[in-house]
């Protein structure tokens, strides 16, 4: 099942690369793997360790995670967090500091709107309209 995947991380890691900036031996240096083996990634002949998807992904500066997902390494599920965050921090047009606090507030609007184990109460600041009122 994850072997779907590889062709579709190929591509992904070359439009990563690409939107860097980066060539793929600026790339392969960075990230500390051969030339030829990240061409073979990216051609999808290769499945990358996680640890080298980890190292593609700090070269990159994007989230592993965004890449153990590409890589069918990550739960499906996850796919629409791990690509918000894979934008956030691949959007030239903001810098470091803010992609953090962005990400952040994005994560706290998450957990606020979780489905918790059971419907309980509602969290502070959130309508009780369907409460007893308070007189």
């Amino acid at each position: 099942m994850a072997s779907l995947n590889v062709g579709n991380l190929g591509e992904f890691l070359r439009e990563q690369r690409r939107s860097a900036q980066l060539s793929l031996r600026q790339l392969a240096d960075a990230a500390g793997v051969s030339n030829p083996y990240l061409s073979q990634i990216e051609r999808g002949l290769r499945k990358p360790s996680a640890e080298i998807l980890q190292q593609l992904a700090k070269a990159l500066r994007i989230s592993a995670e965004t890449l153990y997902v590409q890589a069918g390494i990550l739960d499906e599920r996850d796919r629409d967090e791990t690509e918000t965050r894979s934008v956030i921090l691949a959007d030239p047009s903001i810098n470091e500091r803010q992609k953090q606090v962005l990400l952040q507030i994005y994560e706290s609007f998450r957990k606020e709107n979780a489905p918790g184990p059971a419907a309980g109460p509602t969290p502070a600041g959130s309508a009780d309209d369907d409460t007893e009122p308070s007189n």
